[in-house]
């Protein structure tokens, strides 16, 4: 069976497919880039007009084999795409994407990349991208589309859909409503089964993620809901009554959208109804929008901890890069310039035992790199909800003794490393016990340090990843060289 160019069936897609079309794509630029140099040094004084049309002959059909390549990826790897390019053949190839496609692909895209191409677009041009959009979708480029075009939007919808916007606008960012779907299939209890069979396959295509049906009242307040699997093995004369689930895990729009990301994950859910205070249905969760909520809260705790203020387009200027970079960076020079002083006050000390010098980076290194596996466990802990008050005595006890214990064996290794090393010398007995205590005393630090900033920020109402490890670095080696250079005092 021939299909026509534009509609052809869409073949399986495999891991690779983003890399491959990545990979195709930056061939075609380079491909054209070359070729059309060529054709423009190739003497345009003899015949010009003639020179002038093989241009746009050549550039024409390089456009047209970009233009489809592009055209029959999935949204997704367009957005990968688009991401992996410098700012220049990403307008190049963004301008190549259909205009019917513009919308599903902006909404794929990371928030800094979609910043770019929005504003290289102007009102028409994004009107055009989105009008095709469902009220959720609008609501998430919202907040990035000028203000003219949302109106345009909401006043082009019907008025259910303008009410599904504005609800879904008006929920916070990391809440369940800014991310819940509209689009459901909902059923009554008092009819059959064959009913239900009946009524589903009116529709052309059923919602994404539908796993289950909801049961609702005359005025939509939820009852509970009739997973698929049972519609299908249950005899068609059945009431839905009679074998509809009521143990339905059900989310508030105002619940925070990672917690209900958890649950989840916990209960092996694809999709979950939102209700209003009232107990009414207003919307559903599903798996795929829990999936983009665990990927950028993974994104963000990345990001925080290494000290970026915000997710940062690859191929951002290097003004705007350099500044998102500022913030830790000079907390983290004034921390450094601290421990300076710290040695600085025992300078008299290292003077007497030059040795101090090359073995106090070791107890600063190995407390650095085992408070931040505690305050990897705690981010990690506090992110699903595992710490509380009752058990957080139990566990900052157990990671005292953690540290307490390799403290006490890797100290001792690496005291007996400094024996050897200095082994003849008048001191050398006396610089493996300070490095021992010193390590073991800075591990516990640094214990605490792993605990107590995730929980301070935290309790604050911070993301507990914010700073964690400069944080943690300063601490571990201001305190390291404090306690081995002041342990070093009292030895010496």
């Amino acid at each position: 069976m021939d299909f026509p160019l534009d509609d052809q069936p869409e073949s399986p897609r495999d891991l690779d497919d983003a890399q491959k079309a990545l990979a195709d794509v930056q061939a075609l630029l380079r491909k054209q880039r070359v070729i059309e140099s060529v054709v423009h040094n190739q003497q345009p004084h003899v015949n010009p007009e003639r020179h002038k049309l093989v241009e746009e002959l050549v550039h024409r059909q390089h456009v047209n084999e970009l233009s489809q390549k592009l055209h029959q990826l999935h949204p997704a790897d367009v957005a990968y795409v688009l991401e992996s390019l410098p700012i220049e053949d990403r307008l190049v190839v963004w301008g190549l994407v259909r205009s019917e496609r513009d919308g599903e692909i902006l909404l794929e895209l990371s928030d800094s990349v979609r910043e770019t191409l929005i504003r290289s677009m102007d009102s028409e041009e994004l009107y055009a991208a989105t009008e095709s959009l469902d009220a959720d979708e609008i609501a998430d480029l919202a907040p990035d589309l000028p203000r003219d075009v949302v109106e345009k939007l909401a006043s082009s919808l019907s008025l259910e859909e303008r009410e599904q916007l504005r609800a879904a606008m008006s929920y916070p960012e990391d809440s369940v409503g800014a991310r819940m779907d509209f689009d459901m299939v909902t059923i009554r209890d008092d009819v059959t089964l064959e009913v239900v069979l009946r009524y589903l396959r009116r529709f052309d295509e059923l919602p994404e993620q539908t796993d289950q049906v909801f049961v609702v009242d005359r005025v939509d307040h939820f009852k509970g809901s009739l997973p698929l699997d049972r519609l299908l093995v249950n005899e068609p004369e059945t009431l839905v009554s009679e074998v509809m689930s009521r143990e339905v895990l059900m989310l508030s729009a105002l619940d925070d959208a990672s917690e209900a990301a958890q649950a989840f994950e916990r209960y092996d859910l694809v999709s979950a109804p939102v209700l209003d205070p009232s107990g009414k249905l207003i919307g559903r969760l599903t798996v795929n929008e829990v999936v983009d909520v665990i990927r950028e809260e993974s994104e963000s705790d990345i990001l925080t901890s290494a000290g970026l203020r915000e997710e940062e387009d690859l191929f951002a200027s290097v003004w705007e890069s350099a500044k998102n970079r500022w913030l830790w960076l000079g907390v983290n020079l004034f921390t450094a310039f601290f421990a300076s002083r710290v040695i600085d006050a025992f300078e008299g000390t290292i003077a007497k035992v030059v040795a101090l010098a090359t073995l106090m980076p070791i107890v600063a290194g190995i407390a650095g790199n085992s408070g931040n596996q505690t305050m990897t466990l705690m981010i990690r802990s506090l992110a699903l909800g595992q710490v509380t008050a009752a058990n957080l005595r139990l566990l900052m006890k157990k990671e005292f003794a953690i540290a307490g214990l390799n403290g006490l064996m890797w100290g001792g290794l690496a005291g007996s490393a400094a024996f050897a090393l200095y082994f003849g010398t008048p001191n050398a007995l006396t610089l493996g016990v300070l490095m021992m205590l010193a390590m073991m005393l800075n591990l516990l630090v640094a214990a605490l340090i792993g605990v107590a900033v995730p929980l301070t920020l935290a309790k604050i109402g911070r993301d507990p990843a914010m700073g964690s490890s400069v944080l943690l670095t300063f601490t571990t080696d201001s305190m390291g060289f404090f306690i081995f250079l002041g342990l070093a005092s009292l030895f010496f």
